[in-house]
């Protein structure tokens, strides 16, 4: 298995299917995830979230290694699952029936 993170991070490895670049990928993964799976992911990122993002903050945003983008993508997905952890116990929006919502714009990188 080739390593994407930060060796710092090399207990987070297991996640690294989270790293996904755009909004939309982090969306569909985790409609596309039991509760069990996404509580697994964020417990064990919001354990060493304050120390990942102070690593990300060590490099501008225009000269970012692969490896600490990934980090910071990881970042975005504990972000995106937050409140189905938190508040719903569910992926989806509770009672938003079929209602989506588009992405069209995202901050870079």
């Amino acid at each position: 298995m080739t390593n994407i993170l930060p060796p710092e991070f090399a207990d987070l490895e297991q996640f690294s299917d989270w790293a996904l670049g755009s909004e939309p990928q982090r969306y569909a993964k985790r409609l596309g995830s039991t509760m069990s799976e996404m509580q697994a992911f964020y417990d064990a990122v919001t354990a060493r979230a304050e120390e990942a993002i102070s690593y990300c903050d060590k490099f501008t945003l225009d000269d970012m290694p692969e490896d600490v983008l990934n980090l910071m993508h990881l970042l975005y997905s504990m972000v995106t699952v937050s409140f189905p952890v938190e508040c719903w116990k569910q992926p989806r929006v509770p009672d938003s029936g079929a209602t989506a919502l588009d992405c069209v714009a995202e901050p870079v990188p």
